[in-house]
Order: structure tokens, then C-alpha cells, then sequence
């Protein structure tokens, strides 16, 4: 373009479509300014027009000057892309963004005459390009340094592309493993159906969450099974498409195994209560209100819909009335420490039938020392109550010719309240309970069954046949109720003791086993057969129990008139065994097989013969209390293995124990 033509000039300036200002290369005074330009400066045109240009630019001139001065000297152009600069705009400093070049316009002989100033406004790409990379680091910031794991997955096979901290944690990996597919990175994740999970979101864009998912890693090279919480997004690329997946997952481990730790004890508390046909209320102390078990509905003749504490007092009998309501506000009292402990006798509305029942309960106190409610139990002790006062009917008929036998049998009894009032206050406690039934319940239980006996060679000759029975009936109780007692004693008497462990031969356990059975061998014609039995470290007491009651086991279960055949089989789990079984992948263990040829079980009962109190078949069948099972599982797990059963191709039961070949 020729310079000299200042018509041409302005008219390509002035319909430019970016902001330009030419410059005198001489003078630096603006000779043409567009609206663009205008628009871009922030100032009047009359303040640029004919106006030495570092007067109108005197914020930037100490940056940009020399620069200007260096085209023009040079005659070779200037540019800049998206400069900060500091503006004084619409008369107060302002910061934008600008893109501009500084071109120089040579005449024919090539000398530099004018300068043309050319001028794009950037700020707001820049601005809102500043605020996605804000925002993204944020986003960044927030995804690394979160409580919660969070990953991101991409593509079919599942490349792991990003991972916070915590889910390193969660993968017990570096991250080493960013970069590379799941199932490179974390291989044991191919027994999970996480993978699935994750091509069913790839695939569907649908949002997959699970609460409490069991999942298996390896942590310092052991197996560890977790219970997580976690949930699975699709990622859209800017087209919509799916392309990965952001997991994130919370790691609920400790409140899982809280849970079923919780769901145990309340197990074993029903259980106790079942056993000891326990009747369980609490007492609401703001609302007076009352909540019950379906056995006390049944002994007290309650309305299902009754709520009230005051509704119970008129069932009582009238002379226990007052006493069981002072008592009950005595207990409510911190200086009581909060026990409740009485025994009272109670009317059905409907049928009019007395109970006497056995009340305990124990307050629980706010941090200010403010009753809020009572838990408690209640036992119907009519039977025992009667059976007593009957005994000592009989004996206070007989009591001239059995002086000795009445006086010694009333310290009995003496003893007997003793002990009943041990196990009431022992009570609160599962653990105290079975400590009470175990022990303390032992030796008036012989000695009843020792009067019984005495009292029976004293009036046997006078009982009629219906008296007589009844005697039986109770000898045989007691002697059923002793060989209880003894079992849950030897069950709670289990103890997991790591310091009790020595070298045991399992040789010699198996025979002392037999040598026990040595007279129903004999009579039965059972033959047990076992290869080489190993050395491991254990406790000997709990070994020979747990061989003596597997063996006992196949005797009892046997098949009428099928001489009984037993089979003992050592050898070491498979990796696939050891982790069927749950156990640690990293250790080895004996698998000790005890196989018989007996009634065996049914496929659904495999797991249940392994419940303390647990039968498969009526008293009448087969004696026996239903912990010696349970007690094997109790000394197994003891010693860090497993047990489980299966039916036996002979149609008997195969008993399977994993043992620790090291310790």
C-alpha cells in the first residue's frame, strides 16, 4: 500500500475490523483512530486523535516504548499475544488482555513514514480461560486431597487413569500403578464384580452403588477382605460420549465387623435368653412407657396394645404390689446403683393362673445421673418354686423317721437360695450367666439328685405308680439338666490362649481317643482307620477334646446294624481349600478329613450343626445337648483354622479341619 495515499489509508483503518491507531513515525502523534481502537483504549478520541501517543498511553509507555522505537529504527514489525496490560479506562485503572502488533508503513523507498497500531481485546477469553483453569485446579485439588477414595477409570479395559491417596491406601499400592489397566494393576480384582460393574456403567451410563460390598486385596502380600461402600459415574467426553468412570468409596470396614459383632452378642443373648426362657421388658423413664417380650404377653395376660408401666402393678398379687413398685423406684435411684431385684407372684386376667416369677433389671443413667430406663428380665420360677414346696411336703410327712435327711435337705435349699441369689445379681451379663449355670448350679443339682435318691429308698415302697413316675421324671431331669450344665461349662471353659501352644502328636491324640471309646467299639464293631497324623503346635486339652468329640460323633450317628467305619486323612489344603475355607492365603494348613459311614445330614443342615444348642434330631433319637460341635468349631477357630462338614459319598458326613502347619 502506498503511504502517501492518505485517502486509501483511511478508509482501510476506519473499516478495519480490529482497533487500529496510525502513528506519525516522526512525531508518534495519531493520525487515524477507528472506533475499534476507541472501544479498546477505554479513552476519548479527542484525548488519542492528533495526540502524541505516549501522553495517551503514559501507563504502559515504560514497557512498550523502546519497543515501538526499535520498530521504527528497524523497520521490522512487533507482536504480542494476550499482554497484561494496566489501562487507565473510562477514568480508572483497569487490567485486560490484549493482542496487538506494532507494524511499520515504508514508502516506495522503503523509509519507515507511519506506524500502524493494531489492537484485539482478549480479556474476556482470558478471564473466563482463568476461571476453567481455577476451576479445574480446584476440581484437582479437591479429587487428591479428599477424605473419601475417589479413581478414574477409562476405556474398555478399564485403565486406571487417576487415584487419590486414599484409594491407594484402599488398593495397598503406590502409585506406580497410575497409567496402567486394573487388572495389571490390582490383578486380584478379577475375582470381584467390579469389573462387570464397571463395562455395565461404560456401557449403559447408568450409576451403579453398592453399600457394604466384601472385596478382597492383598495387602503385604496377605489376602485382606474389606467391606466398602462405593459408587460408579459415567464421564462424558464434550460429545456426551462415555468414556470412563469416576469411582468413589468409603471404606466401612470397622462398623461392618461392629455390626456383626453386634448381631452376634444379641444372637448369643437371645440364645441365652431362649435357654434360660427368659421374659425381657424395658421401662421407659420420661414416658412411663413399656416395651416386652411376647413370653411376658403370655404369663401376664397383657393387651398387645398395653404401653404403660401403671397397667402391669394390677396383675400383680395385692401383697406385691407395693413392695414391686418401691422396689422398682428404689432402682431408678443412682444410690441404689441402680438394681432391680425381686420376685413376685402374678394373676392372668383372663384365665385367673398364678405364676411366680423372678424379676431383675439394671437402670441406665444420663451423663447427669438421671434415670432413662430399665432393662430387666423375668424368669417363671413356678415349677421350681412347686416342686420344692412339694418335695418339702413329703419330707415334712416323713419327718419323724427322717430327721437327718429333712435337716440336711433344708440346707440344701439354703444353699440353694445362696446360689440363686449369685445368679441373680451375675445376670446382666451373658458371660456371668453361663459362669452361674456352669458352676454354681452344679452341686445342688447333685445333691437334689442325691435326696431324691435317698428320699426314694426311704418312701419307694409308698409311693403309688403315678408318685413313682413323677420321682423318675425328676431324676431324669436333673441328670439331663447336669450333663447340660457340664457341656456349656466345657464349651465357655474354650479359652484362646497363644501362650498355651506346644508341640501336640496327633498320633497320639487320635489313640487316646479311642482308647476312650474302646467298650462301644467293642459292641458296635466300629473300625477307624487314619494315615500319618502330624506334629502341630496347639493346645493339648482342646486337641484331644476336639478328636474325642468327632469320633464320639461318628459312633453316635451311626446307621442300625452297619458296624460304624471311620476314617481319618491328613494331608495339606489346597490354595483353593484354604480359600474356600476363609483362611490366610499366605500360611499353609493340614486338612484333617474325618469321613463316616453314618446317617449324615442334609445339605441345608451343614452349617447349623455348628450353633451351640443346635440338633438335628429329637432327644428320643439321639442323646446329647448340641454343643459338642459347637465346641469343635470354638477350638478350631481357637487355634487360627476352620471347620466344615459335607455329606460322604457312603452317605455319612465328612467333618473337614484346617489346621495351621506352622503356628
Amino acid at each position: 500500500m502506498n503511504v502517501e495515499n492518505t485517502q486509501e489509508l483511511y478508509l482501510l483503518v476506519m473499516n478495519a475490523p480490529v482497533g487500529i491507531c496510525v502513528l506519525d513515525a516522526q512525531t508518534l502523534v495519531a493520525e487515524i483512530v477507528n472506533d475499534s481502537f476507541i472501544e479498546v483504549a477505554g479513552k476519548p478520541r479527542e484525548a488519542i486523535l492528533g495526540k502524541f501517543y505516549w501522553d495517551t498511553f503514559a501507563e504502559v509507555s515504560p514497557y512498550y516504548q523502546s519497543v515501538l522505537e526499535t520498530v521504527i529504527s528497524k523497520g521490522k514489525p512487533y507482536s504480542i499475544n494476550e499482554a497484561e496490560l494496566s489501562l487507565i479506562r473510562h477514568g480508572k485503572a483497569e487490567t485486560v488482555y490484549v493482542t496487538f502488533v506494532y507494524a511499520p508503513l515504508k514508502d516506495n523507498t522503503g523509509e519507515v513514514k507511519k506506524v500502524a497500531v493494531w489492537v484485539m481485546d482478549n480479556t474476556l477469553q482470558v478471564l473466563q480461560r482463568h476461571k476453567v483453569e481455577e476451576s479445574e485446579k480446584f476440581a484437582r485439588t479437591v479429587f487428591y486431597n479428599s477424605p473419601v477414595a475417589k479413581l478414574v477409570y477409562t476405556g474398555p479395559e478399564m485403565v486406571l487413569v487417576q487415584a487419590n491417596e486414599k484409594m491407594l491406601e484402599i488398593f495397598g499400592k503406590g502409585d506406580s500403578i497410575i497409567g496402567k489397566p486394573i487388572m495389571e494393576a490390582v490383578p486380584e480384582m478379577q475375582q470381584t464384580h467390579l469389573f462387570a460393574a464397571y463395562q455395565h456403567v461404560l456401557t449403559t451410563g447408568e450409576i451403579h452403588s453398592q453399600k457394604a460390598a466384601r472385596i478382597m486385596f492383598v495387602k503385604n502380600g496377605s489376602p485382606y477382605y474389606g467391606y466398602y461402600d462405593y459408587t460408579y459415574k459415567p464421564l462424558h467426553d464434550p460429545k456426551g460420549r462415555i468414556h470412563g468412570v469416576i469411582c468413589t468409596a468409603i471404606d466401612v470396614t470397622q462398623q461392618v465387623k461392629a455390626n456383626n459383632s453386634l448381631e452376634e452378642a444379641e444372637q448369643n443373648m437371645r440364645g441365652a435368653v431362649e435357654l434360660a426362657q427368659l421374659g425381657t421388658w424395658t421401662i421407659d423413664v420420661a414416658t412411663n412407657g413399656l416395651t416386652y417380650s411376647d413370653r411376658l404377653i403370655e404369663w401376664f395376660g397383657y393387651d398387645p396394645s398395653a404401653q404403660n408401666y401403671s397397667e402391669v402393678i394390677p396383675i400383680l398379687l395385692e401383697e406385691d404390689r407395693q413392695r414391686v413398685a418401691d422396689a422398682v423406684a428404689w432402682g431408678l435411684n443412682p444410690e441404689s446403683g441402680g438394681l432391680y431385684d425381686e420376685i413376685y407372684t402374678v394373676i392372668h386376667p383372663i384365665t385367673g393362673k398364678k405364676r411366680i416369677l423372678h424379676a431383675q433389671g439394671k437402670t441406665v443413667f444420663d451423663p447427669e445421673g438421671k434415670p432413662v430406663r430399665m432393662n430387666g428380665t423375668a424368669q417363671d420360677i413356678t415349677i421350681q418354686i412347686e416342686l420344692q414346696t412339694q418335695l418339702e411336703n413329703q419330707v415334712q410327712q416323713r419327718t419323724e423317721e427322717t430327721a437327718a435327711v429333712i435337716e440336711e435337705l433344708r440346707a440344701t435349699n439354703e444353699e440353694l437360695e445362696q446360689t440363686n441369689v449369685q445368679l441373680i445379681h451375675s445376670n446382666e451379663e451373658l458371660e456371668e450367666f453361663a459362669y452361674i449355670a456352669s458352676h454354681d448350679l452344679q452341686e445342688p443339682l447333685r445333691k437334689i439328685s442325691t435326696f431324691v435318691q435317698l428320699l426314694e429308698g426311704k418312701i419307694r415302697e409308698h409311693l403309688d405308680e403315678k408318685s413313682a413316675g413323677y420321682v423318675d421324671k425328676i431324676k431324669d431331669a436333673t441328670s439331663r439338666m447336669s450333663k447340660l450344665i457340664r457341656d456349656v461349662l466345657a464349651y465357655s471353659a474354650v479359652p484362646k490362649d497363644d501362650r498355651a501352644l506346644v508341640a501336640v502328636n496327633l498320633e497320639h491324640t487320635a489313640k487316646n481317643a479311642l482308647e476312650d471309646y474302646d467298650l462301644v467299639m467293642e459292641r458296635t464293631g466300629a473300625k477307624v482307620t487314619w494315615n500319618t497324623l502330624p506334629v502341630i503346635q496347639g493346645i493339648p486339652l482342646q486337641m484331644s477334646q476336639l478328636f474325642f468329640n468327632l469320633i464320639g460323633n461318628a459312633l453316635k450317628f451311626r446307621r442300625p446294624d452297619v458296624p460304624p467305619r471311620i476314617n481319618i486323612h491328613c494331608s495339606i489344603a489346597s490354595p483353593e481349600e484354604i480359600r474356600s475355607a476363609h483362611l490366610k492365603e499366605a500360611m499353609s494348613y493340614y486338612k484333617i478329613q474325618f469321613t463316616d459311614n453314618g446317617i449324615g445330614m442334609k445339605p441345608e443342615d451343614t452349617q447349623k450343626i455348628f450353633s451351640i444348642f443346635k440338633r438335628l434330631h429329637g432327644k428320643n433319637e439321639f442323646a446329647g445337648t448340641g454343643i459338642g460341635l459347637a465346641m469343635c468349631k470354638k477350638i478350631v477357630q481357637n487355634h487360627n483354622g476352620e471347620i466344615d462338614a459335607s455329606e460322604s459319598s457312603e452317605n455319612g458326613a465328612v467333618f473337614k479341619v484346617y489346621l495351621p502347619a506352622k503356628n
